[in-house]
């Protein structure tokens, strides 16, 4: 599964400006999240959809899909969630 493209992030681009919103978080490529000086979310394509790494634990990359946008809500409720925890 490939990084995802700048065609795939335009794609995102509501949930990348939401992201972009909180305040711990600092984008320093495009898409690639980091929290301190650590990774914690960036975003991949295949032909079966978009999806996310993220760490909702802090430590370990999970996979999400958010082709959709009720997948993509409910990955920003998701990382708000670990923030704030």
């Amino acid at each position: 599964m490939k990084h995802a493209s700048e065609q795939a992030l335009r794609e995102l681009q509501p949930l990348l400006e939401a992201l972009r919103q909180l305040g711990p978080l600092v984008e320093r490529t495009p898409g690639a999240f980091y929290l301190k000086s650590r990774a914690f979310l960036h975003f991949h394509e295949d032909p079966s959809g978009l999806y996310a790494d993220v760490k909702l634990d802090l430590a370990t990359f999970t996979r999400l899909r958010v082709s959709t946008q009720q997948e993509q809500a409910q990955l920003l409720q998701q990382v708000r969630g670990a923030l704030t925890a």
